[in-house]
């Protein structure tokens, strides 16, 4: 049977695309189907999807090492011990951008407690495909007691760190204001390297060393050579100060 294809809305078709097939291809458009344009989207987010699993990934084993401020909604409980003080630092994070806690200092050779509040602030975060770098703000106030007397105090300073998952730097300060208990300040510096790099969630390990600079003890520069071990949200470091006295810290974030 013979079939008439010269209908109406045939014809119409036809004359369309003679007519208006040229001004498509100049203007570089192109027909697509509906589901072209949904393949396309699904393809794109799934790439988009990847790319950001994969920085995060790189960069969350440094995410939760030892810094001042934690993810949204998160506790961090941080214990310090050197030859010349012990300090515990317990702070709440209700963003990304800074944190609030109780911070409490022990200072060995004079016998004094500070007791108090401290605010840390994220001043500035670089993240790069397989690295981070950050600036934080570090201050605190509260009270400077011995057995015999009590002053008002306070403190700041700043703390940076740059590192990858085989490398890390870091640099921090403090100036400490006791009134005419004490008034000094300090600074310190780390380098170090992972001898291995460990798969997400294993037992990540770093070999460091520490100097610190105190230009008011007798001992006025220090060196630390010390091992850091961290798993999931808890942080250990063991080390030992070459002029005598044991450093331990531990972190535990909730």
């Amino acid at each position: 049977m013979k079939v008439y294809t010269k209908t109406p809305i045939n014809i119409f078709n036809k004359y369309l695309s003679s007519r208006y097939a040229h001004k498509f291809k100049k203007r570089g458009f192109q027909i697509r189907s509906h589901a072209a344009h949904a393949r396309q989207r699904e393809h794109s987010c799934f790439r988009n999807s990847y790319k950001y699993i994969a920085l995060a990934s790189a960069l969350l084993p440094l995410m939760v090492q030892a810094r001042p401020v934690s993810y949204p909604g998160g506790w961090t409980a941080m214990q310090m011990h050197s030859k010349d003080e012990t300090s515990l630092h317990v702070h709440y994070s209700p963003t990304a951008r800074y944190s609030v806690g109780g911070k409490a200092i022990h200072f060995s050779e004079d016998d004094m407690t500070f007791s108090g509040v401290q605010l840390n602030n994220l001043v500035k975060r670089w993240n790069m495909p397989d690295a981070q770098a950050n600036v934080y703000l570090k201050s605190g106030v509260g009270v400077l007691t011995n057995e015999d007397e009590q002053n008002a105090a306070a403190f700041t300073g700043i703390a940076a760190d740059i590192e990858d998952r085989r490398y890390f730097a870091s640099y921090e300060n403090r100036v400490f204001e006791g009134g005419d208990m004490d008034a000094s300040f300090k600074q310190s510096a780390r380098l170090g390297f992972a001898p291995y790099v460990a798969e997400f969630g294993g037992l990540h390990t770093w070999l460091m060393l520490q100097v610190d600079h105190a230009p008011e003890d007798a001992d006025t520069i220090e060196a630390t050579p010390l091992v850091r071990f961290f798993k999931g949200s808890s942080l250990l470091e063991v080390g030992n100060n070459l002029n005598g006295g044991m450093t331990i810290n531990f972190i535990q974030r909730f």
